[in-house]
C-alpha cells in the first residue's frame, strides 16, 4: 500500500516545482511574474476545492478509482498546458494546469489517506506520513528532471510545450502503478498480533464514528481548521519566499548568499517539508496528537521569534530555525489525518479531511499575501535586509499562537455527533472490531 500511495503522491508533489517553469513561460509568452505564478496558485484553490467537494465521492467508490480520477486529470492538464503553449494561449495553460490539473491534485492527494489508516490503524501517523511525504518530496524529482528537459528541449514555445507533453504521459504511466496496487482491508482487519486498545485509554481517541456531514458541524472540526490554517500560513510564509528572504537578510554582509546558494537553501527546505511528514507524524503515534501540534505551534513560534530577533546575526540559526519551521509545516500536513481519525474515526475521514483541506486553500493565499505585501510596503518605505520581514515574522508569531490556543480547546467528539448502532459503531469482541 505504500507504495501505492507514494506513486500517486510523488507525482502530484511536482506541484511544489512550477518555479521552474516561470522564467521559460514569462521570456517565451511575455508574461508578468504574477501571470506566471497564476496556475500554481489556481491548482492549489482548486486542490482545497476539489478534495473537499470531492471527499465523500472518494469514499464512496473507493480508493482505485479516485487515484484514476486524479491520473487522469492531472495528466490531461499537462496536456492542456502544452497545447496551450504551443498555440500561445495562456488561458489553456491557467486552466489545464491550474482547474484541471488542480482538481487531480485535490482528489490524488485524500484518496490513498483513508485507505492507509485503515491498512495500518496500530500507526496511522506513520501510515500518512509515508504518503504525504511524498507530495513533499516530489519537487526533489521534478525540479531537476524538468530543468533537465527544458535544457534539453529548449525554452521556446516548443520545447515547453515538449516539456509539459512529457509529463503528462510519464506521470500517467508512474499514477497508474497506484491505481492497479491499491487495495482496501476486508472489514474487521486487523495486524496480526495486534489489539485495538480499550476504549477511554486515550482521551482524544474515539472507538466510535462520525460521518463528514456530522464532522462540520462539531467545534473540534473548526478548531482543527484553525490549527492547519495557522500552521500552513507560518510554514508557506517562509516556503514561498526562500530564495529572495535569504538573500535580502545577509545583503551587503561578509555573510552575503549567492544565488546558486539561495537556490541551495529552498533544496534543504524541500527535503526538510519533506522528512518532517514522517519524522513527525511518526511521533505523534508514540505522543499523541494534540502533544505533536503542541510541538509545531508552539515551537514553531519561538523559531520565528529567534529570526526575528537573532536571524540577521548569523546565517547558520537563520538556516537552522528555517528548516525546523519547514519540517513542522510539513509534519502538520502528515498527522492531521491521523487526528482526524482519532476524533471522527474512519467511517469518512477522506471525507472529513478534504473538506479540512479548505483550509490549505486559505493559507496557500494568505501565507504568501501576507510576506509578499509587507515586503513590497518596507520597500517602498525605503527599507531593506530584514527590515522587509520583521512585521511578516511577527505576524507568523500571532498566527501560530492563536492556532496554539485552537488546538488547546480541542475536546473528545460528543456522543451526539456519533453515528447510530445500525451504521456501524465500533464494538470489541476478542480483539476484533465488528
Amino acid at each position: 500500500m505504500p507504495p501505492a500511495a507514494l506513486s500517486v503522491h510523488l507525482a502530484i508533489g511536482q506541484a511544489y516545482a512550477w518555479s521552474v517553469f516561470k522564467p521559460p513561460l514569462e521570456s517565451a509568452l511575455g508574461l508578468s511574474g504574477t501571470q506566471s505564478a497564476l496556475p500554481f496558485q489556481l491548482g492549489i484553490v482548486m486542490l482545497g476545492l476539489s478534495a473537499a467537494f470531492g471527499g465523500t465521492l472518494v469514499e464512496r467508490n473507493g480508493p482505485r478509482w479516485a487515484m484514476f480520477v486524479s491520473m487522469t486529470c492531472f495528466s490531461s492538464g499537462f496536456l492542456l498546458a502544452a497545447l496551450g503553449v504551443a498555440t500561445r494561449q495562456y488561458w489553456l495553460v491557467v486552466l489545464g494546469y491550474g482547474v484541471v490539473g488542480g482538481i487531480g491534485l485535490g482528489i490524488g492527494y485524500i484518496s490513498p489517506v483513508s485507505t492507509l489508516i485503515k491498512w495500518f490503524p496500530d500507526r496511522p501517523g506513520m501510515a500518512t506520513g509515508i504518503a504525504i511525504m511524498g507530495f513533499g518530496g516530489g519537487a526533489l524529482i521534478a525540479s531537476p528532471w524538468s530543468a533537465q528537459m527544458l535544457g534539453a528541449f529548449g525554452t521556446d514555445t516548443g520545447g515547453i510545450a515538449l516539456t509539459f507533453l512529457v509529463h503528462g504521459v510519464a506521470y500517467a504511466a508512474f499514477m497508474t502503478m497506484g491505481v492497479l496496487l491499491v487495495r482496501v482491508p476486508p472489514d474487521g482487519w486487523h495486524p496480526r498480533g495486534w489489539t485495538p486498545p480499550a476504549a477511554g485509554r486515550r482521551l482524544l481517541v474515539t472507538d466510535a464514528d462520525v460521518s463528514a456531514r456530522n464532522a462540520i458541524r462539531t467545534p473540534q472540526f473548526f478548531c482543527l481548521w484553525v490549527v492547519l490554517c495557522c500552521n500552513v500560513t507560518a510554514g508557506i510564509g517562509i516556503l514561498e519566499k526562500a530564495a529572495p528572504m535569504i538573500t535580502d537578510f545577509f545583503a551587503g554582509t561578509p555573510a552575503a548568499v549567492a544565488t546558486g546558494a539561495a537556490a541551495g537553501f529552498v533544496a534543504l527546505l524541500s527535503l526538510a517539508n519533506m522528512t518532517g511528514r514522517f519524522v513527525w507524524s511518526s511521533t505523534s503515534d508514540l505522543i499523541g496528537r494534540k502533544n505533536v501540534y503542541r510541538v509545531y505551534l508552539g515551537a514553531g513560534a519561538l523559531l520565528y521569534l529567534v529570526i526575528a530577533l537573532a536571524g540577521a546575526s548569523s546565517k547558520p540559526v537563520f538556516i537552522v530555525c528555517a528548516l525546523g519551521i519547514l519540517s513542522f509545516y510539513g509534519g502538520g500536513f502528515a498527522t492531521v489525518p491521523a487526528y482526524l481519525k482519532d476524533l471522527f474515526g474512519t467511517y469518512q475521514v477522506g471525507a472529513i479531511h478534504g473538506r479540512l483541506l479548505t483550509a490549505w486553500s486559505t493559507a496557500g493565499v494568505l501565507g504568501p499575501l501576507i510576506v509578499n505585501a509587507v515586503a513590497d510596503a518596507g520597500k517602498a518605505a525605503g527599507r531593506s535586509g530584514p527590515a522587509l520581514y520583521t512585521t511578516s515574522l511577527y505576524v507568523m508569531i500571532g498566527l501560530l499562537a492563536v492556532g496554539f490556543l485552537a488546538n488547546e480547546l480541542i475536546r473528545p467528539v460528543a456522543d451526539k455527533y456519533h453515528e447510530h448502532p445500525s451504521r456501524g459503531t465500533v464494538t470489541e469482541e476478542k480483539g476484533q472490531t465488528v
